[in-house]
């Protein structure tokens, strides 16, 4: 029995160390580390730096740039409340305050222009510009664009730190990207969140040219960060943060910036013609669910299904016709209205684009020559005598002494008729537009900005030099 047991233990540590050689084998072939090897404690594990990227350089060289906005409106009507009506704080009646108001800015040149949402400046009578250096200045407003969102401000200084314009397009989803502004006026705050998605739209916006082709990140953006910088890794300007979607006014996860590719052409606008010049294709898009590519009989659910095309627009002068497909846009991929309009906003009236379409399940080119809503040469200001040509006519701010020989206060006078829509209408000479779809002008841009969110038609209402009222219709 003794000698059993003997044989037994021994045949019993021989199959183990035999099993435990074959284990080890086995783990060196397959390059598998023992437990013992890989349960280290979570503090001596070091994370990759690819996992989390370096933001310091980004954070620390676009913050420089990144204004801090104040806004006054001088003897502003303030509301009466139940307060002031038991504890006398006011008096229906009193002097009007001041409003004051505040947001961000991003310095876009040395010599000191600044972009911001026209939000921020609406109806601004002062504008001081605090840089996080704290040095302060008075901005003046060059122009606004309320469609975009954008507006332009110019403080007086050389050799200030900026910002220069990124590729909004090349922009990955979860790419990281850094908010920069001045939420709660708590100045020069940065917080960092990925891309979540491009080209969203915002249901609540309800202009005829809405921009419906956000950034949208989940980096914290709160009131106060409106016209304030959204960079990417390598301190790019990618983005204008404008807005956010809340049902408490406060950041609860989503965050909306322009594009710096539409920002930075309405700048350029602005600097060089005094209002945007907005191209027009002259197409209705449907996006294509499945739903839809069932209907029509399509093959899949890539690209926009033109619906209509305009009669005589630009899409309809180059062949397109309803029912394509329209899949890119001079390479760019387009798979909704709003990255349709992302893409016709970089250009003016007069581009040439290319479009790659889809008809009848085969794919054909088609060059188009942008339009403009108010006729083919669009709307050119002149930068040297202040005129502006629309529809034919060039126009310009009406003086002040011609005014008040008309009793009037605001106007906008026709200089010149040539060929096109006024001169077809009747609109002669010295005519001064007062009321234009019943809003009050005071400027060309003014006009223009009405055109371009008028759909159908124009009722213009003015005073010759005689005294004669006399109101026009026309049709867009």
């Amino acid at each position: 029995m003794k000698k059993v047991f003997v044989y037994l233990l021994a045949t019993a540590l021989v199959s183990g160390f035999t099993a435990f050689a074959v284990v080890k084998l086995t783990d060196k072939e397959k390059g598998v580390k023992s437990d013992k090897l890989t349960s280290l404690p979570i503090h001596n594990v070091t994370l990759s730096d690819q996992l989390y990227p370096d933001f310091t350089f980004a954070a620390e060289t676009a913050v420089k740039a990144v204004v801090h906005v104040k806004v006054t409106k001088r003897g502003v009507e303030q509301p009466f409340t139940i307060y002031d009506f038991f504890f006398g704080y006011s008096n229906p009646g009193m002097t009007p305050k001041n409003q004051v108001n505040s947001g961000s800015g991003v310095i876009i040149t040395s010599d000191g222009f600044i972009i911001t949402n026209n939000h921020v400046i609406e109806g601004a009578d002062d504008i001081l510009v605090t840089m996080e250096n704290n040095k302060s200045y008075n901005a003046k407003l060059i122009g606004n664009d309320p469609v975009t969102d954008i507006a332009l401000l110019k403080i007086e200084s050389d050799n200030l730190p900026y910002l220069t314009f990124g590729d909004s397009d090349s922009l990955r989803l979860g790419e990281w990207v850094l908010a920069i502004g001045n939420p709660y006026n708590l100045r020069s705050t940065i917080t960092a969140g990925i891309v979540s998605a491009k080209a969203r739209s915002m249901p609540s916006m309800s202009e005829d040219f809405k921009i419906e082709s956000f950034i949208q990140t989940d980096a914290a953006v709160n009131p106060g960060n409106s016209g304030g910088a959204l960079v990417n890794t390598k301190g790019n300007l990618v983005g204008i943060n404008t807005a956010i979607a809340s049902r408490t006014g406060s950041y609860t996860g989503y965050s909306f910036a322009v594009p710096s590719s539409i920002a930075k052409k309405v700048v350029e606008d602005l600097i060089d013609f005094g209002t945007v010049q907005r191209a027009l294709l002259g197409i209705s898009m449907l996006d294509i669910d499945g739903e839809l590519a069932k209907e029509r009989g399509l093959q899949s659910t890539t690209g926009v299904y033109i619906a209509e095309v305009a009669r005589d627009g630009a899409a309809d002068r180059a062949g397109v016709k309803e029912g394509d497909v329209l899949i890119s846009i001079n390479g760019v991929q387009v798979n909704s209205g709003p990255s349709v309009q992302e893409q016709i906003s970089k250009y003016r009236p007069k581009d040439k684009i290319e479009l790659s379409l889809l008809r009848d399940g085969k794919q054909i080119k088609a060059s188009v020559v942008l339009q403009s809503k108010s006729g083919e040469d669009g709307v050119i200001a002149n930068t040297k005598n202040g005129l502006v040509k629309l529809f034919g006519a060039e126009l310009k701010e009406a003086k002040p002494e011609n005014l008040a020989k008309l009793s009037l206060k605001n106007g906008v006078e026709v200089v010149s008729i040539l060929d096109g829509k006024f001169k077809s209408i009747g609109i002669k000479k010295g005519f001064i537009i007062t009321y234009v779809n019943q809003t009050p002008v005071s400027k060309p841009s003014d006009i223009e900005m009405i055109v371009q969110r008028s759909r159908r038609s124009l009722l213009i209402e003015g005073v010759y030099p005689d005294g004669s009222v006399v109101y026009y219709g026309m049709g867009l």
